[in-house]
């Protein structure tokens, strides 16, 4: 009589467990790959972008671990020297600049400075060198330089701002709120910028600032200011006329908050008189052309000459 042989009850078991994992492993890797499908999706790249963000992570990885071999080595120095041959021949080089920030300053000056570290491998590019350089230039008040994998140099340019016209004995020169010259500007194409002048005045912008801020209704009208014995300031408004302050800080913004409250109240600017002397407050002194002799000019909002 012939024996029938059943299968084991524990076999079909493993190989339906078996096939349970398997299934949840397809099912699995199918949930992970749309998700991360989706990310890549959303994100702002195309594939060959992608592949391109991938190999740089990739290369950058490897010359990073042999930088960090090498210096474990004791010798920083071929590290280097290896990183730097790495990133040249992975393509990692100079081959670009872009600049951005700049308005009023001739590009090119930038550019001269920038090219120099044309195909030079990344890692040996000095940044904070080639910032400093930059920050020498007249019109660079700040610069932000980076890299921007593989191959551009990013130089990003703050400049400063024109702010009046420094009367030199031979030329005329822009300079910014600090007082720092940008360049020559010719007679003709000044505007309306405010023109300063006399031995020392560059340095003294700010402080000239404070001053004027004291007394802001005065200053659409002032045409030109005049550092006198690098002591003191001589105002000359757009009508021609001169108003001579005091020296010192305290004394002259005082003064000219005087002379401010005393042009609202009688219209001085504009008027006959050619020269305000304030230089012996609290007197105030007042010349007209055609008389020889200096008139005193009382102060009627506060009962003093």
């Amino acid at each position: 009589m012939a024996r029938i042989k059943r299968s084991s009850g524990k076999g079909v078991r493993r190989a339906a467990k078996s096939q349970s994992r398997a299934a949840s492993a397809r099912r699995a890797k199918a949930t992970t790959g749309g998700i991360i499908d989706s990310i890549m999706g959303v994100l702002p790249f195309t594939e060959k972008q992608w592949s391109t963000i991938w190999l740089t992570m990739i290369i950058g990885g490897a010359v990073g671990l042999a930088f960090v071999i090498a210096n474990l080595a004791g010798v920083p120095a071929m590290a280097k020297a290896q990183v730097a041959v790495l990133a040249a021949d992975a393509g990692f080089e100079v081959k670009h600049v872009r600049v951005t920030g700049t308005d009023r300053m001739d590009e090119q000056q930038i550019y001269a400075r920038a090219l120099v570290q044309k195909d030079r491998p990344m890692p040996t590019v000095e940044l904070e060198a080639l910032r400093e350089e930059l920050r020498e230039l007249p019109w660079v008040k700040d610069a932000r330089v980076s890299v921007q994998l593989p191959a551009t140099l990013v130089i990003d340019i703050v400049e400063r701002e024109p702010h009046a016209v420094l009367e030199k004995p031979d030329r005329l020169m822009l300079i910014d709120a600090e007082g720092v010259e940008l360049e020559p500007v010719a007679k003709g194409k000044t505007g309306d910028k405010m023109r300063i002048s006399g031995p020392g005045a560059s340095k003294q912008v700010a402080p000239l600032e404070t001053l004027l801020a004291a007394a802001p209704a005065l200053g659409p009208q002032i045409e030109a200011v005049e550092w006198v014995g690098n002591r003191r300031w001589n105002l000359t408004f757009k009508s021609g006329q001169v108003l001579a302050l005091p020296e010192g800080a305290e004394t002259s913004a005082t003064a000219l908050v005087k002379f401010a409250r005393m042009d609202g109240q009688n219209r001085l600017i504009g008027g006959q008189v050619a020269t305000f002397d304030m230089r012996s407050p609290p007197r105030i002194y007042m010349r007209v052309p055609g008389r020889a002799d200096a008139v005193e000019l009382a102060d009627n909002s506060t009962g003093n000459p």
